[in-house]
């Protein structure tokens, strides 16, 4: 299925780079791009693409990514939005999770990482640039998950994070939850991505940070 991309910046390099790589890729199709908000938001209605990649700060009296995924959460959810900007800025990734984005990337990623985002926002899932995805989780809570882990890991992935931070093997969670091993180990993988962590121990330390082990 090919993916359908409508691209707003103001800049026409930016937006000229993004299309050259996106182009590249043989699931994507490049639909429209927009110099502003305002056009961005009458091109969405318009040309109704599966994801809207926008800057966060743009011209124009709508402005840039932030309200352009607000008002198309209200207007056209169905629409994932992929905030694009050189701020890791913890307030704006809070802001744009909380006005319901897709995904938040710096502009620094690597092709790779813009490409699975757009695939991660396609699947229903919130992608975050790694260096950031901990903003997200730095409020502990006691006895369950908040709304922003909940947001940012299925709960197929919170449920594979418990367990592993209990000290079940793979093979034992997959026995518990009734997966397969490669989709225990896939979870596993997709935890320590998102979460930016490196071993079992890290997983360990932010489940029990964040109240998974109650």
């Amino acid at each position: 299925m090919t993916i359908r991309i409508l691209i707003a910046d103001d800049h026409s390099l930016i937006r000229t780079g993004l299309r050259t790589i996106l182009n590249a890729h043989p699931g994507f199709e490049i639909v429209g791009e927009a110099a502003d908000g305002s056009e961005a938001l009458r091109l969405a209605q318009d040309l109704r693409p599966d994801v809207v990649l926008t800057d966060i700060s743009m011209p124009g009296p709508v402005g840039g990514g932030i309200t352009v995924a607000r008002r198309l959460k209200e207007t056209q959810p169905d629409i994932r939005v992929l905030i694009l900007t050189v701020h890791e800025d913890e307030s704006l990734l809070r802001e744009a999770v909380r006005v319901g984005a897709a995904g938040y990337i710096v502009k620094r990623a690597a092709e790779t990482e813009l490409i699975n985002a757009i695939d991660a926002a396609c699947r229903g899932d919130l992608y975050v640039h790694p260096a950031m995805t901990r903003v997200l989780f730095k409020e502990p809570t006691a006895t369950a998950p908040g709304p922003l882990l909940d947001e940012a890991l299925s709960q197929r992935e919170i449920d594979v994070l418990r367990l592993l931070a209990k000290g079940y093997t793979n093979r034992q969670i997959a026995d518990v939850l009734s997966l397969s091993m490669r989709t225990v180990e896939g979870h596993r993988s997709n935890l320590m991505s998102k979460l930016n962590l490196h071993s079992r121990v890290e997983l360990t330390s932010f489940a029990e940070e964040h109240g998974l082990l109650e």
